[in-house]
């Protein structure tokens, strides 16, 4: 679909990339990964046609239909939210109207007049092309998708200027998957999903029918969303096939490729050179010596990179607490006529590492503010064992930091023992590299902020740590550093993270929020998935896509070919243990739906021949459109329905 042949690109005197040669194909499913500031982004870019190479050639496809969704700074306004994800479908409206008026405009004609044969065509191929643009479940797609994405069916109606930055984002992103380009093009597309929407994104983009590159600082979604990792490394784009986790290995194969390769250039160079100065004056070998000066020359010296530095970040360990650290007792709490928790009871043991997990507003951070102390109870009592101290890492923790201060200085106030190398060193791995360390807080961005906040919280802990979110705005590098200081850390933690790689290591427990309840699971984040399946029969279900064939062919490419479905989902989701009697109901009634389907669309074709047969007849026209359109809407919710239900069973296969 799009090709680059020699490309490069440099940002000013630096060069991001050279020589690179890349072909981008129907089924691709790719993620770019590099270090900040490497080129990722601007990559992104030139394959979306914002930024264009310094060097080399690009070509596309004619026909070829991209979607690219940004970082950040989308805003939309002057719709409601189900009216802007519909505003995708806009053609398919516009042909909507324009069946109505061909049909009526075809009760108005003589049926033996050119005019009437050339509207009956047109209406024809209306139809068609409204089918193929799936347009009779355009609702239920938009419905489906806003429902993955975790926008309650009671914001549907709102404004979408009333939506804030994180959820301006989620809309443009669910506006591209309703578009379904032939290459989607995400740059970070999870920074603004809760664990729920990330998890639906996975399984969505797993049975997507058409190719996607995205870039992600989230290692468990680029494991299973993508096949090939595209990595900018030391002025180079590199391809390997496979996920982040066969990456990772691939990567380390070819550096010691690099490396033996340089040795054994190096001992060839330093052989020649010490052949060259010993015989440069000897007549007798002059014939020798500018042979080895010429091979000298066209060796094309290879280069290994500078490592990355590794940082083993290690705080200072805090003084033991009781066993247990906090209990809650029959604990509720409301605001206002809005109940968020009610007879809540649980312990918490030193030692314990617990991860917060549950819906978008169920009340992960209201629990974390209520063990904190930033909220009070509504009823019930709160506990603390012996010795027990309190550190709190908040969303907005930048809040309450002292914009005057430096970076530097502020962070050795804090720990003053600690030496000016160790402080620099977790500054750099918190990305404040250089000079960065003398800034001022106060200039910082609200990210940068963040970031600086969680770094001081490592340099100096208490013995019971609350983070809400604090993997938000790292890179992979600084959520290594946090990760290994965490599971180094002798206290107890109590944490919410919508990193699921973070939380699979980390948690040795997970509190599950929900339902005005907080239910507990030992073990990490996929234990408790697997637990849950076997306990809860509701334990929310996600959709794959649904891609009609004749979506596929609305999106041919020029040449006539069509992009190939993939037909399988790369995303495995747990087992559990069903009852088989309901499993049975269900495969029947998708057996029935499957039946009812196939005869709502037959009787749709008949009635489609029907209009174009009796259209001289208005009566019968508005009766035969009136029964259509009845049909249409039924057709539409079985196929939800089968949708859902299919999915059920094959999550239960």
């Amino acid at each position: 679909m799009i090709q680059i042949s020699g490309g490069a690109m440099r940002f000013g005197a630096r060069t991001l990339f050279e020589g690179l040669d890349w072909l981008v194909g129907p089924e691709d499913r790719m993620g770019i990964v590099g270090a900040n500031g490497s080129g990722k982004t601007t990559l992104l870019k030139i394959l979306a046609d914002i930024e264009h190479l310094d060097a080399g050639e690009i070509t596309r496809q004619k026909g070829v239909k991209l979607g690219y969704l940004p970082q950040d700074g989308l805003t939309l306004a002057g719709r409601s939210l189900f009216d802007e994800c519909l505003h995708v479908f806009d053609e398919a409206i516009a042909l909507e109207k324009e069946q109505e008026e061909l049909a009526h405009k075809m009760g108005e004609l003589d049926h033996e007049s050119p005019e009437y044969e050339a509207v009956t065509d047109r209406f024809q191929w209306v139809i068609d092309r409204y089918q193929a643009l799936d347009g009779y479940t355009k609702e239920a797609q938009v419905g489906t998708v806003l429902n993955g994405l975790a926008f309650p069916n009671k914001d549907w109606g709102r404004q979408i200027e009333e939506f804030s930055g994180g959820w301006q984002m989620r809309i443009a992103l669910a506006k591209l998957l309703l578009a379904k380009p032939n290459l989607l093009l995400l740059d970070e597309p999870t920074n603004h999903l809760d664990l729920e929407a990330r998890n639906w994104l996975e399984t969505y983009l797993g049975g997507y029918p058409f190719s996607f590159i995205v870039i992600s600082h989230d290692r468990y979604f680029l494991d299973i969303t993508v096949k090939k990792i595209i990595e900018v490394w030391n002025k180079k784009v590199h391809f390997y096939t496979g996920n982040y986790e066969k990456y990772q290995t691939l990567k380390q194969e070819r550096l010691e490729q690099v490396r033996a390769t340089y040795k054994n250039q190096r001992d060839r160079v330093q052989h020649l050179e010490t052949f060259i100065n010993r015989f440069r004056y000897q007549a007798t070998k002059a014939s020798q010596v500018q042979s080895r000066v010429k091979e000298l020359a066209k060796i094309e010296r290879i280069e290994v990179p500078e490592e990355e530095r590794t940082i083993h970040f290690r705080f200072p360990q805090p003084s033991p607490s009781g066993r247990v650290v906090a209990e809650f007792h029959n604990v509720a709490k409301s605001y206002g006529s809005l109940e968020v928790f009610r007879d809540v009871n649980f312990a918490i043991e030193r030692g314990d590492r617990i991860a917060l997990v549950g819906e978008n507003g169920a009340g992960k951070s209201t629990l974390i503010k209520l063990l904190a102390g930033e909220e009070p109870l509504t009823e019930g009592r709160m506990s603390f064992g012996h010795k027990v101290e309190i550190d709190y890492f908040a969303q907005d923790q930048y809040k309450v930091l002292d914009p005057e201060a430096r970076i530097l200085d502020d962070l050795t106030r804090l720990v003053p023992r600690a030496s000016d190398s160790e402080l620099r060193g977790l500054l750099g791995c918190f990305l404040f590299s250089g000079d960065d360390a003398y800034k001022p807080i106060g200039v910082l961005s609200g990210g940068e902020r963040n970031r600086y906040a969680l770094a001081r919280v490592l340099v100096k802990p208490s013995n019971f740590l609350l983070l809400d979110e604090p993997t938000n705005h790292l890179d992979m590098r600084a959520k290594d550093v946090l990760l290994n200081a965490l599971l180094n850390f002798s206290g107890t933690v109590a944490f919410v993270s919508h990193d699921r790689y973070f939380l699979d290591k980390l948690a040795t427990k997970v509190f599950a929020v929900g339902h005005g309840k907080v239910a507990t699971y030992p073990g990490n984040y996929e234990d408790y998935l697997w637990q849950a399946g076997q306990t809860n029969s509701e334990v929310p279900r996600t959709p794959k896509v649904a891609v009609s064939d004749s979506l596929k062919a609305a999106l041919q490419f020029s040449d006539g070919e069509q992009p190939r479905q993939n037909g399988k989902a790369s995303v495995e989701t747990p087992k559990r243990r069903v009852n088989p009697i309901q499993t049975k109901k269900v495969r029947k009634r998708v057996a029935g739906l499957e039946d009812e389907i196939g005869r709502l669309e037959s009787e749709i074709r008949e009635l489609e021949k029907r209009m174009v047969r009796d259209a001289a007849d208005h009566q019968k026209s508005g009766e035969i459109l009136t029964r259509m359109e009845a049909l249409r809407v039924t057709s539409a919710e079985r196929e939800q329905e089968w949708t859902r239900l299919t999915e059920e069973l094959e999550t239960e296969a």
